[in-house]
């Protein structure tokens, strides 16, 4: 990490301290997303790991024990933010990444309301309703990682945002069990009834709802995937490789006979290593041609 850190400029020693934590969360609780990262030159890896390393600790205080601590943790950091001081380790890494690629903070305010609705909200009506909170909880994610990727255009920008609501409905599948024992149920209520599924249970008509969101999902894998070529050579490979990484959820979830309840299905390291290698010349390939 060090030499990523040298080659991105970053040179105060807590600010490097602060990149590395957002790296080592990011590498434990994220390794699609890490292995992906690894595919862009050093000097932009170090960003990524911020964005996603503030995601994972906001999403982490949402689900765990200090989750009456989110709200006045939320309201501190999003003043700090906008003040443009924090001693924060996530959120200095954060503010740092954003200055240097000139994010607008609102997508970091949308993804903190969204967490900030999971405390609250335990289902969503339409899936109108869950779009709008995918939004906050995953495409403004994308939208933060689109300069860094080489999103230059509106389309290319529009394609990321594409590829972040693709894989909130992929986690929103694959934890539907978990989400249950929280007492969420993110699967919404109108493609419930359309199945008639009353109970969230193992079943004919559950898997045929699956099966429905399955192809759902990977309608919005299509469409992002058709932009990638509108990113920068050196950031196409690690977009391509987190779809091809995270697409493999659904596949997982097709293998299980669709069993999202008893387990949490995930890709396997053998499958990502066979991504992520062939990938990861490619990417050496962009940076020198």
């Amino acid at each position: 990490m060090t030499d990523e850190l040298d080659a991105a400029g970053i040179r105060d020693p807590q600010l490097r301290a602060c990149y590395l934590r957002c790296k080592r969360l990011l590498a434990e609780h994220d390794k699609s997303y890490y292995l992906a990262s690894l595919l862009l030159p050093p000097a932009r890896r170090p960003f990524v790991h911020a964005i996603y390393g503030f995601a994972r600790h906001a999403d982490e205080m949402v689900d765990g024990a200090d989750a009456a601590g989110f709200e006045p943790w939320r309201d501190r950091i999003l003043a700090e933010l906008t003040a443009g001081e924090t001693e924060d380790e996530f959120g200095r890494a954060l503010l740092h990444t954003i200055r240097t690629w000139d994010i607008p903070l609102r997508h970091i305010e949308d993804f903190l309301a969204a967490m900030a609705s999971d405390l609250t909200v335990t289902s969503y009506e339409t899936y109108a309703d869950l779009e709008v909170y995918m939004h906050g909880a995953a495409a403004t994610l994308a939208l933060q990682l689109a300069p860094v990727l080489g999103a230059r255009t509106d389309e290319a920008v529009e394609a990321m945002r594409l590829m972040g609501i693709a894989f909130q409905l992929t986690n929103i599948l694959r934890d539907v069990g978990d989400d249950l024992r929280r007492g969420r149920v993110y699967l919404p209520g109108e493609d419930l009834r359309r199945f008639n599924v009353t109970e969230i249970e193992p079943g004919r008509r559950f898997r045929e709802l699956i099966k429905y969101e399955i192809a759902r999902t990977r309608s919005f894998y299509r469409r992002a995937r058709a932009g990638m070529p509108l990113l920068d050579p050196v950031g196409r490979p690690t977009a391509l490789a987190g779809m091809r990484l995270y697409g493999g959820i659904l596949d997982a979830i097709e293998r299980s006979g669709y069993d999202v309840i008893a387990q949490r299905v995930s890709v396997g390291t053998a499958r990502q290593l066979a991504i992520a290698v062939p990938a990861y010349l490619r990417s050496l390939l962009a940076r020198v041609s």
